[in-house]
């Protein structure tokens, strides 16, 4: 967060686990923090563990963006003169945007039921990920971010309480929210808040995944009309996924669970949720597994876990574009995927074609508090996924259909085309 007057801690910079760069004090006020493991609770693997080195007293910290050195900076930052900016936002209220952090500062907001790879966790061990998340809001959006765990899992007391919250954001983005709950409280928010809300296990995975998909495609010179992909995952990664590949216009997906493929003939463990991926997916009319579907496939897209069967892969179309996001371990191993594939994608840092949700969730909502939007729109997602594929450009290439979270023409892109595609829709308030 922004700082103009107060004096900052000095920091040293050390990479975050999705990607992003983090900041641990390292002056006096360091010095009394202890190291990780010197209280009671502690041990000799915490004290020498880089991770636990790096999130001692938290990741981030909240600073003043004026200064107050003496009693005029007081007077003015705080009362009297704080009156005179409350009475006018009292009168006019809009004047919160302009006058408060309201517009720059984004809620992440979780309740540690689907914490990254580990689960339902509770709501107080998934803060050192929303506190990452946070900190990747701010280094590749500029936007500011609060990390907010609730102790309740009930999808009603968490839409009451994040609308009590509202005033205070300009933006909500749910965050390790378990299926099927994720889906209605999106839906519910946005349904009672004038401000975008976003489920970034939802969408910003289907946006970064649609954009690696269109280079992908453009390399194998086809068009996503003349794809048929595989999903393997009906949750809430696979559910956004299938929904954007439709709006964008892919030939044809089947989604497919532990039951196999998800078919509006099925009557086998069918929730509300798989019923409409149902209706607009599968053209094909496909049944059976897994294995079925990839028979011939041009696409597998994982955000599922498991293995999938050698065999399986092996009977894909020429050319076929496999993305495997599953972490640690990806559904298909790259060693596996590129027998058989043009392309291969991974959710991981250590493999080329990262599919990262940091690629698009900063610039989407930055583009989103620029303009004031209501909401972020399908047309907003699709105009971000377009603006990242777009980055790429000349150097695309079969280890190169995504740009790297590094690329610092990433955000600017994004958040552009975000800001437009809003106002052209008619949801932007400036």
């Amino acid at each position: 967060m922004t700082n103009k007057g107060v004096e900052p801690v000095t920091a040293k910079t050390a990479q975050t686990h999705d990607g992003g760069t983090t900041q641990t004090p390292t002056g006096p006020d360091a010095e009394t923090k202890g190291a990780p493991g010197s209280g009671p609770r502690g041990g000799d693997q915490q004290c020498q563990d880089p991770a636990f080195l790096l999130h001692r007293g938290g990741k981030m910290a909240i600073q003043a963006t004026v200064p107050v050195r003496n009693r005029e900076d007081l007077s003015l930052a705080y009362t009297p003169g704080v009156a005179k900016v409350c009475s006018a936002i009292a009168e006019e209220p809009e004047l919160v945007h302009d006058y408060t952090w309201k517009s720059q500062v984004v809620a992440v907001v979780t309740d540690g039921t689907a914490v990254l790879g580990l689960g339902d966790i509770g709501a107080e061990a998934s803060l050192p990920v929303m506190e990452g998340k946070a900190i990747l809001f701010k280094q590749f959006g500029g936007v500011d971010a609060v990390p907010i765990a609730l102790a309740t899992t009930d999808a009603d007391e968490i839409v009451d309480t994040v609308v009590r919250m509202a005033p205070s954001f300009g933006g909500v983005n749910l965050e390790d929210i378990s299926a099927p709950r994720c889906f209605e409280i999106e839906r519910k928010l946005q349904e009672r808040l004038d401000i975008p809300v976003f489920h970034d296990d939802q969408h910003g995975t289907a946006v970064v995944t649609l954009a690696a998909l269109r280079n992908a495609a453009q390399l194998t010179n086809r068009s996503l009309g003349q794809l048929r992909a595989v999903i393997s995952g009906a949750g809430a990664a696979g559910f956004a996924i299938a929904k954007i590949l439709v709006e964008a216009g892919i030939g044809d997906v089947a989604v497919c669970d532990r039951k196999g493929i998800v078919t509006a003939g099925r009557d086998e463990h069918m929730t509300d949720v798989k019923r409409e991926l149902a209706s607009f997916t599968n053209k094909a009319g496909l049944t059976g597994p897994l294995e079925a579907a990839l028979d011939g496939a041009d696409v597998f897209i994982g955000v599922s876990g498991g293995t999938v069967p050698e065999e399986a892969v092996a009977k894909m179309a020429k050319d076929a574009l496999i993305f495997a996001m599953a972490n640690p371990n990806p559904e298909i191993h790259p060693d596996v995927a590129h027998k058989y594939a043009a392309v291969v994608a991974t959710g991981r840092s250590d493999y080329p074609n990262q599919i990262n949700n940091v690629l698009a969730f900063p610039g989407i909502f930055a583009g989103a508090l620029q303009v004031r939007a209501t909401r972020i729109t399908e047309g907003m997602k699709l105009a971000a996924a377009e603006a990242l594929a777009s980055v790429v450009a000349d150097d695309l290439s079969a280890e190169c259909v995504i740009p790297s979270p590094f690329d610092e023409r990433v955000a600017p892109a994004v958040t552009s085309a975000v800001a437009a595609a809003a106002r052209a829709e008619g949801v932007a308030r400036r």
